[in-house]
């Protein structure tokens, strides 16, 4: 399932005192089965981008094309409900959404909700929740006694438990450690790969675009300033550098190499690409 923007604008209490425009002719393209990163500092639209994914929000000019459906300002608000389905998003802190006495129920929720039966909602429930890394042994237990990274694993196993075919992640990883945001990024990286699933994550760390994504779109005071694969966007350092965007960990490392004299053809975006690149510098050097 694709989605389209076309000249998309939004304004929040409009024709009122309290007017304030905070999306501005976006134009973008999310293609089915891809990974799209959409950065930006705080105030740059990326939240009210999202809400326009499964038509929380509606534009206030131009038009969004989920699938085959499309929303304008003029979409009736009745009949929107199957789009929510489709499009799955995960919050900032999603466990903070939580509220049924036990992980089972929670999980089951969504689903049931959407006019699956009892039992296949339990079905889905033990499904997914092995699918985020924790076992049956959760269902039975109330939400509030885990700790903040399994509550947001449950959360997540809620959103995924709607079989969505896209799959909205604002700042998935926020207050995680190291360790657990790795395991959630990587739990995202086998759902986009196993199951073809449509993967949109907002983020301002610059290394998940560079590791996970195949494009990004870079936002500013609502307007799509820079878009393109994180390989090639990431080569215009001086450009995020006066964004206040920052550029991955191996970059700035590789660019720091350049500057005493290490040459790149194109500055590597991961860790493994910058050993690769070093370690067959290292191997010329030795032929010669």
């Amino acid at each position: 399932m694709d989605i389209r923007f076309e000249q998309v604008g939004f304004t929040y209490q409009p024709h009122s005192p309290f007017e304030q425009r905070v999306l501005f002719d976006i134009d973008l393209a999310i293609k089915e089965g891809s990974y799209t990163a959409l950065v930006g500092h705080t105030g740059s639209g990326k939240s009210t981008l999202l809400q326009h994914l499964n038509a929380l929000l509606k534009p206030t000019s131009g038009r969004v094309t989920i699938g085959e459906r499309v929303i304008n300002p003029d979409t009736d608000n009745k009949n929107l409900k199957p789009l929510r389905k489709k499009v799955g998003i995960v919050f900032q802190f999603p466990e903070s959404q939580l509220f049924e006495e036990t992980v089972a129920r929670d999980i089951a929720f969504g689903p049931k909700n959407f006019g699956v039966t009892e039992e296949a909602a339990q079905v889905l429930a033990k499904e997914y929740i092995q699918l985020v890394g924790l076992d049956e042994s959760f269902l039975e237990r109330s939400p509030f006694d885990l700790s903040g990274g399994q509550m947001r694993r449950v959360a997540i196993a809620g959103v995924l438990a709607m079989e969505p075919e896209v799959l909205v992640l604002d700042e998935p990883t926020a207050g995680l450690d190291p360790q657990g945001r790795k395991e959630m990024m990587e739990m995202f990286e086998r759902l986009h790969n196993e199951k073809n699933m449509t993967i949109i994550l907002v983020t301002h760390l610059m290394d998940d675009v560079a590791n996970y994504a195949d494009y990004v779109y870079v936002l500013e005071k609502g307007r799509i300033v820079k878009e393109g694969e994180p390989s090639s966007v990431f080569q215009d350092i001086r450009w995020l550098e006066a964004k206040q965007l920052g550029v991955p960990t191996a970059t700035a490392f590789a660019e720091r190499l350049q500057a005493k004299g290490v040459l790149f053809d194109r500055l590597p975006l991961t860790a493994d690409a910058l050993a690769d690149v070093l370690v067959e510098m290292g191997g010329a050097a030795d032929d010669e």
